[in-house]
Formats: structure tokens, C-alpha cells, sequence
């Protein structure tokens, strides 16, 4: 017993900073970089679709997928501006000290919030936590994963999930 209340600080600590995004503060004003095979745009929806091994970059938040829409509004002069990415298909978020894969990912620039739903793992050096949806706020830098699944159809309730990790506590100098 005396063990498991010397860890708890440990653990506790270590899950409040897996909790904290290191993207607190992201610029979503920074350029947004984008390679892929293909690109379809449909000017008069305002949106255009990359396929095929597409890879994002602003600044230090990186995504890949295997598709990516992108939905933007076209002022009446200068240049498009972003509202949203929508990613499919072997969705990889990296920041410089996390790691977040799932099956839908959500980047709303806009809002200021990623979402990555579907069998969602986080990872933050050796610690590792999985659910079906983490949702980051940009501003405070907050991150929430869940356990219960995305809704599924219309009249249907979500199913039941829960949340599971592992945290690795680092050594402490001069003890055992």
C-alpha cells in the first residue's frame, strides 16, 4: 500500500502532462503546407480534396492521411482562407512531443480545435493512451480522451468504450 501512494503523485503528474497539449497557442494564422498525389478542387463548393499520401505542415503541427478536404471561404479579393481540414484514412497528427493516430481526424482552424475519432492513440515520449475520440483546444492547450465511440447512426446510440494508457514514470535519482 505504502508503494502505491508514493506512485499515485507520479502518475498523477504524468497524466496531468499528457493532458496539457504541447500545441497550446499553435499560430492557425502560420502558412499551411500541403503535398499529395492528386488534388480535386470544386471552386463553386469551396473546397478542394488531396489524395494519396497527403501531407500537412504548419509550423510544428504535422498530418498526414490518406485523404484530406479542405474547406475554404473565397473573399471577393485576396486569398482563400482555410476553415477547415477533414483527414481520412491512417490519420498521423505529430507535434514536437506528441503523437496522435486515429481513423477521422478534424482540424477546424476556425474553432481552434483538433479532433481525432476511431481508434484514437495518443503518445507523449513512452506513455501511451487509447480511446475512440481526443479532442485539443489550441488555446488552452487542453486535451480530452474519450472511451465511448462516435455516435453511429441517426436514432442510435454510441457505443460504450473506454479510456486505457500506460504511464511511464521516469526514475527517481538515489531511490529504488
Amino acid at each position: 500500500m505504502k508503494i502505491a501512494l508514493i506512485l499515485l503523485p507520479l502518475l498523477l503528474a504524468t497524466a496531468a502532462a499528457a493532458q496539457n497539449s504541447a500545441l497550446k497557442g499553435h499560430n492557425t494564422d502560420a502558412p499551411i503546407d500541403v503535398d499529395a498525389a492528386r488534388i480535386e478542387v470544386s471552386d463553386k463548393a469551396n473546397q478542394a480534396i488531396f489524395s494519396g499520401d497527403v501531407h500537412i505542415r504548419q509550423t510544428d503541427l504535422k498530418l498526414d492521411a490518406d485523404s484530406v478536404k479542405v474547406f475554404y471561404l473565397r473573399p471577393k479579393t485576396g486569398d482563400p482562407t482555410i476553415q477547415r481540414l477533414d483527414a481520412t484514412g491512417n490519420v498521423v497528427m505529430t507535434s514536437p512531443t506528441e503523437k496522435a493516430s486515429g481513423r477521422l481526424g478534424i482540424y477546424d482552424v476556425t474553432q481552434r480545435q483538433i479532433t481525432l475519432i476511431g481508434d484514437v492513440v495518443l503518445n507523449r515520449g513512452d506513455s501511451v493512451l487509447r480511446g475512440q475520440r481526443l479532442a485539443i483546444d489550441l488555446d488552452s492547450g487542453r486535451s480530452t480522451l474519450d472511451g465511448a465511440n462516435a455516435p453511429g447512426k441517426p436514432g442510435e446510440p454510441a457505443t460504450g468504450g473506454r479510456v486505457s494508457g500506460r504511464f511511464v514514470v521516469p526514475p527517481r535519482n538515489g531511490s529504488n
